[in-house]
């Protein structure tokens, strides 16, 4: 796995301790072969990519504070504000204002919040218990059109792992939805942003279909 401070990566995974990083590097270096790709915990580094990777595994909190910890806060927003971005997992959920994980303030990129799945509704078609943490092969199915869904069929089958998930105050937004006892909200995007709930790195050929599609957005 390539880490480095070298500046001027074309794609750079941020680094701040909690992603799934190893898995994240190997499945871009996959799909962008003839592209440099960095994992850093180097603000300038970040700051000096083309795009960036915001994957995340672990709790809200901890998360966060590896962010602030780290200096990483400042290059994380300039990035979202100005350049093809991807948030992964928990990388979606720091993009809102809030998490009820921690009662935790976000990065307030996107309005709305982070909300734990409701144990009333945790119930299948059946009638039997589902689990949380939500964890395994489910759904996504595209609301809207987007490029990263390019030969991406709807309905594919994205693997998730988390217990909580994200509920933009603007539905427009909202480029994905998935059933897990209630429908929710699994992909969202606005302008250079796109951000999912799930791991790509870890779904088989449809994500590999839309990190490379990632790859080749120009927003």
């Amino acid at each position: 796995m390539s880490t480095s401070g070298a500046a001027n990566a074309a794609i750079v995974v941020v680094d701040y301790g909690m992603g799934n990083l190893r898995s994240v590097w190997q499945a871009l270096v996959r799909v962008a072969p003839d592209r440099q790709v960095l994992v850093s915990a180097d603000p300038a580094v970040v700051a000096s990519a083309e795009r960036v990777v915001f994957p995340g595994q672990g709790a809200m909190p901890d998360c966060m504070h590896e962010i602030e910890a780290r200096g990483l806060r400042a290059a994380v927003l300039e990035a979202a504000r100005n350049k093809p971005f991807l948030g992964i997992c928990i990388g979606q959920q720091m993009l809102f204002e809030h998490s009820e994980e921690g009662d935790v303030t976000g990065l307030g990129v996107i309005e709305g919040d982070v909300r734990r799945f409701p144990a009333a509704r945790m119930v299948d078609d059946a009638g039997n218990r589902l689990k949380v943490p939500h964890m395994g092969w489910n759904e996504v199915r595209q609301t809207r059109g987007h490029p990263l869904w390019k030969g991406i069929a709807d309905g594919s089958r994205f693997y998730f792992v988390h217990s909580y998930f994200v509920a933009p105050v603007d539905a427009s937004c909202v480029v994905g939805t998935t059933d897990y006892g209630l429908p929710f909200t699994s992909a969202v995007a606005r302008d250079n942003i796109f951000a999912i709930q799930c791991h790509p790195e870890k779904s088989a050929l449809a994500g590999l279909a839309m990190l490379g599609n990632f790859v080749a957005w120009k927003p």
